[in-house]
């Protein structure tokens, strides 16, 4: 039972991990953020981002870093998740 839920966490862990980076890359190209896929990811991703934005401002003025830190953050989450996940189930 473990490993079905260590299997799951981990497959939608890299599900949105990959949605991030995704996002993140569709920036350099603006049309593409204008479509149906542009939009549904930003719907998903931004909620999590803005946070990030709000802290951490971009770096002279146009490079904005708080996606790696996002990234990172979502990791140790997700570690700490299936660490405490372990902890209850032995």
């Amino acid at each position: 039972m473990a490993q079905n839920i260590d299997t799951i966490l981990t497959l939608l862990f890299n599900i949105y991990f990959y949605m991030i980076i995704i996002y993140v890359l569709m920036s350099w190209l603006p049309n593409i953020r204008e479509s149906f896929i542009g939009e549904l990811l930003g719907k998903l991703v931004e909620p999590y981002l803005s946070p990030f934005r709000k802290i951490i401002p971009p770096i002279f003025g146009m490079l904005d870093i708080s996606p790696i830190v996002a990234l990172f953050v979502l990791q140790f989450a997700m570690q700490g998740l299936r660490f405490i996940i372990f902890s209850l189930l032995f």
